[in-house]
């Protein structure tokens, strides 16, 4: 049911439609435990994926993580990286090639608009270990003695 009501919460918030009643049913929700299980989701996706393309996820899943971010803004990560990661689309992938890619990009491109001033130098730095945690180290900093 999460699932469905955030999804809708982005649609919606893309059309510029009232979201309040839809935001009072997940205002209880256990955003920690979501927290967690989205991770267990989106590795396997991502070393599908691959590093480029997880980056942005994992900017979005540790700002999601902050005890800073509000619930809207938990919301429209969540549903960006559910509908990101899922098999599913509105707009199918094998039948319509690049429109179907498109739509992954609009909900993303509209959460990180939202959400780009909370991604910070420090969640950058978790993003960089998790991606060479995942696909090894992809450049190494050498210092001048």
């Amino acid at each position: 049911m999460l699932i469905t009501i955030s999804l809708l919460i982005l649609v919606y918030m893309i059309m510029g439609k009232d979201i309040s009643e839809l935001l009072e049913k997940v205002k209880s929700v256990d955003w920690r435990g979501k927290i967690n299980a989205l991770m267990d989701k989106l590795r396997p996706w991502a070393l599908k994926a691959g590093r480029v393309a997880a980056r942005p996820l994992l900017q979005f899943y540790y700002v999601m993580d902050d005890d800073n971010t509000p619930t809207l803004d938990r919301v429209l990560i969540y549903a960006a990286i559910i509908y990101t990661i899922l098999p599913m689309d509105l707009i199918p992938r094998a039948i319509y090639k690049f429109l179907g890619v498109l739509d992954d990009g609009v909900a993303m491109l509209y959460v990180y608009k939202k959400i780009k001033d909370k991604i910070t130098p420090e969640i950058n730095k978790k993003v960089d270990e998790t991606l060479n945690e995942w696909f090894g180290v992809e450049y190494t900093v050498v210092e001048k003695e």
